[in-house]
């Protein structure tokens, strides 16, 4: 594998760095809203299976003892 100069390198980074896509201010606040919706969402969800489970472990104890 050949070397690459320091120079070839730099140029390299410059070529790849100019195709990166950065996405808007609009773009970036929607998906803010929707990733902290979605996290609202599963930690309800979570949060109710947890509390379902729960009362079903404590149902089948007090069955036993």
């Amino acid at each position: 594998m050949a070397k690459t100069t320091p120079g070839e390198f730099f140029r390299q980074v410059r070529s790849e760095a100019s195709k990166i896509y950065w996405p808007s201010r609009q773009e970036t606040v929607t998906t803010a809203i929707f990733v902290g919706l979605m996290t609202l969402l599963l930690a309800v969800f979570f949060l109710g299976i947890d509390a379902l489970f729960g009362w079903i472990v404590s149902s089948l104890l007090s069955l036993i003892g």
